[in-house]
């Protein structure tokens, strides 16, 4: 029997998947699952990983391999608790290159509500404006530990973790991006990720048409999309906040089934809603205080997630407490 922390040799993995576009083979979700939960375990040596990673970055990852994927890290998450409503999870790692970043406003439209709200993401992204940075300026900081999460969501209905913080284990695969020069695996994962004890609704976005079916094909596997599901949209810049002039197609994924919650809009020229003049994080977080405090008008496609989230987290199945 092999030790859990002996190497791990790659080479019949690689041999699979590492055949080029057309002519690699998928993994089963099982097999994801061990070479992934060897990769998170640091038991594959540099040269493995650097084969695995491109391999993948070729190939793009099956459903059934995402799947896999997603088992070993969260198999290296201590499961969080959150009393009260179904929590909802705002993934945030690609933050704003030439848009303003609303994650923030649509996290603080639903706490308000009572909804609790766990954003996870990077602390910071050249050339980028991120979550952290906004929250950073309206005076929330990240939560340090699981404790802090916990307690953040139970006192104001709202938290920030970093992934180093959520997932450590996989933080240090998105970390391989500067040494690579390409994302790799973890950067779906990350958008992906379920780390509660109990049923919590997650936001998940994809950047390119193609992964949405993957997504969809993943989250309807057994287990994958959990009792109170995922709604799955097109990102903003690659954040799950819906576009404010553009609203496009929500899906939500669950046990029984799947169906639309948002429908696409109309093609045409519309009205651009008022946004901030600029992306800066200043700028967008003055912004968004004066839509709580009600000055300015929230975009009708941030209102209609906000309540399409309503929904499905008034249906869900209650949070343990």
């Amino acid at each position: 029997m092999q030790n859990p922390s002996d190497p791990f040799p790659c080479a019949a993995y690689i041999r699979e998947i590492g055949r080029g576009a057309r002519g690699a083979r998928s993994l089963s979700r099982e097999e994801a699952q061990t070479l992934y939960g060897a990769i998170l375990a640091g038991r594959v040596s540099d040269l493995e990983l650097g084969a695995v990673l491109l391999a993948y970055r070729v190939k793009g990852e099956s459903a059934q391999e995402l799947a896999g994927m997603l088992d070993a890290v969260h198999a290296t998450i201590s499961p969080l608790r959150c009393p009260g409503p179904t929590p909802v999870l705002i993934p945030s790692y690609n933050g704003a290159r030439r848009r303003p970043n609303l994650v923030p406003l649509l996290a603080m439209l639903l706490a308000r509500q009572g909804v609790p709200v766990l954003i996870h993401g990077v602390l910071a992204d050249p050339g980028r404006v991120t979550t952290a940075e906004i929250l950073a300026r309206m005076g929330m900081e990240p939560a340090r530990d699981a404790a802090g999460i916990e307690r953040a969501l139970a006192e104001g209905r709202l938290a920030f973790a970093a992934i180093d913080t959520l997932a450590p284990a996989l933080a240090r695969q998105l970390s391989l991006r500067a040494a690579l020069g390409v994302r790799n695996s973890a950067h779906t994962l990350a958008k992906m990720l379920q780390p509660f004890g109990q049923p919590a609704l997650r936001l998940v976005n994809y950047t390119h048409a193609a992964y949405r079916d993957t997504l969809a094909e993943c989250f309807a596997l057994p287990g994958a999309a959990g009792p109170a599901g995922v709604l799955l949209g097109r990102g903003t810049e690659g954040e799950a906040v819906a576009d404010a002039a553009l609203p496009r197609e929500a899906l939500w994924l669950h046990e029984a089934g799947s169906e639309v919650l948002i429908p696409a809009a109309d093609k045409g020229p519309r009205a651009a809603p008022p946004l901030p003049e600029t992306h800066d994080a200043g700028a967008t977080a003055e912004w968004i205080s004066a839509v709580l405090a009600g000055s300015v008008q929230a975009p009708a496609a941030i209102a209609a997630q906000v309540d399409a989230i309503m929904r499905i987290t008034a249906s869900a199945l209650p949070a343990a407490g």
